[in-house]
């Protein structure tokens, strides 16, 4: 990858910042090993979706942890930032502030547009018209229309019954096995997981069509490759139509029901919403068994899990806030979107000078996550720092974006959630887990920088009534 600098001074030294001029780049080196400790193992692990041997080498070698103490070495010789630096003739500036990330995120889309070139290549491998991606009164639009089905604010969505039947369906059918057999792993839990998720989304109809599960997989495995990918045009035709002929018959309790019956304006593509929310969904399958494996090797908040899943009525819709908070822990230790990009379509002013129009800011969550000054709990598991008893602590610190956050947050947070801490709930409710693999996972350590979903290995053991 080649590096170029604005800056005339040696190598790892930039300019002084000028208050009335641009902000220097990064010298070369200090850029390159930006490239080679933030976005290598980014881009390695796979942007769009995970490739397996590459998580197990960027676990192995400790490449996150580099990242991380990477941006705050940066942060304790440079200061807040943001850094400039050039890749490849283009200008990117990483983020270390929480008050600048917040900045960016709710100063979104205008100046920081979410719809980068690189996001645009990627994504339009299967969402050509998604909502990351628009732009103008097309955004504004079919953001509206999202947040419309997904319900965005509200913390139980009107289908809640529903999906909560769904998802106990299927967790019994993958504890049936997990019983069997004594242990659960990844591969059992990510087939149940996609069968629940066709079910929430598109319909029971949908729960063993893992034919437009692996359509889905093959173009976000293109998207990868973002604007040096193929272009699968004639897979994507087909994926799309798949979609689409289960929201022209829709099944009732639904999101694809939800999505025909909600008007929108000429241009808005309903349908084509779908294949975003489907592509969060499998994020959220990683942060569960994350989750999963966090209580499974801290005992203390397993109790308090377990104790939350047995209250009430567990067929009911229920907001299971600690469980939530589990999963937002599992997000903030882990970010399933380890860079959070916005391309300015203005000049920006900065403390020490600007920066162009065009400059791609870049929020690295495992560093805001962890090692930014005003994230208290660093690598330790906190999940009732997300509760209402503490305040929502975590909340009101713009260094912590699990989800994101401000105008193009996501919009299907709450429904995300509702669902990942139900399934936490009834896979806890009548069975007790340890995990098999991952030893460097426990209470007495720090939490690693990086856990390799695709390797996860739990034993389950039937609770004693």
């Amino acid at each position: 990858m080649r590096l170029t600098e604005s800056s005339t001074e040696a190598p790892g030294k930039p300019d002084a910042p000028d208050p009335a001029g641009t902000l220097p780049a990064l010298g070369a080196r200090e850029a390159a090993g930006v490239v080679a400790d933030v976005l290598l193992p980014v881009l390695a692990g796979g942007v769009i979706v995970r490739r397996p041997r590459a998580m197990s080498l960027v676990e192995r070698t400790g490449w996150d942890r580099r990242g991380v103490e990477r941006m705050r070495t940066l942060r304790e010789r440079y200061g807040p930032g943001p850094l400039p630096l050039t890749v490849r003739g283009r200008s990117y500036a990483m983020v270390l502030d929480p008050g600048d990330a917040r900045r960016v995120l709710l100063e979104t889309p205008e100046p920081f547009s979410p719809a980068t070139l690189e996001k645009r290549a990627s994504l339009a491998q299967f969402q050509p018209h998604g909502v990351v991606i628009s732009g103008g009164p097309e955004r504004t639009r079919r953001r509206e229309f999202a947040e419309q089905v997904l319900e965005t604010h509200e913390p139980l969505h009107d289908l809640a019954g529903r999906l909560t039947d769904v998802v106990r369906e299927e967790a019994a059918v993958l504890l049936e096995g997990a019983e069997r057999s004594g242990q659960l792993l990844w591969e059992e839990f990510d087939a149940a997981w996609w069968r629940t998720v066709r079910r929430i989304v598109l319909g029971d109809a949908a729960r063993d069509d893992a034919t437009l599960t692996a359509q889905l997989g093959a173009l976000r495995s293109a998207a990868n490759w973002s604007l040096a990918g193929p272009r699968r045009r004639q897979l994507r035709s087909t994926f799309l139509a798949r979609v689409r002929s289960y929201v022209a018959q829709p099944e009732p309790g639904s999101l694809a029901e939800r999505v025909a019956e909600t008007p929108a304006p000429t241009g808005t593509d309903r349908a084509g919403q779908i294949p975003h929310w489907l592509f969060a969904y499998d994020a959220a399958g990683m942060a569960t068994m994350r989750a999963l494996a966090l209580l499974a090797t801290h005992p203390q908040s397993a109790v308090r899990a377990h104790e939350e899943a047995t209250a009430g009525n567990p067929d009911s819709p229920r907001e299971l806030p600690f469980l939530r908070g589990c999963a937002l822990e599992s997000v903030r230790l882990w970010p399933t979107t380890p860079l959070i990009l916005r391309e300015s379509t203005a000049q920006t002013g900065w403390a020490g000078g600007t920066l162009p129009a065009g400059t791609v800011f870049a929020l690295y969550t495992p560093y805001l996550h962890r090692a930014e000054p005003a994230a208290p709990y660093a690598d330790s598991f906190a999940p009732e720092q997300w509760t209402a008893e503490t305040g929502q602590e975590a909340r009101a610190n713009p260094a912590l974006v699990p989800f994101s956050s401000g105008p193009a947050g996501c919009p299907g947070e709450n429904l995300v959630l509702f669902t990942v801490s139900t399934l936490l709930a009834a896979l806890l409710e009548r069975h007790a887990y340890s995990l098999a693999s991952h030893p460097q996972l426990r209470a007495s350590a720090p939490v690693p920088a990086t856990l390799d979903h695709f390797t996860l290995c739990f034993r389950v053991q039937p609770r004693t009534l």
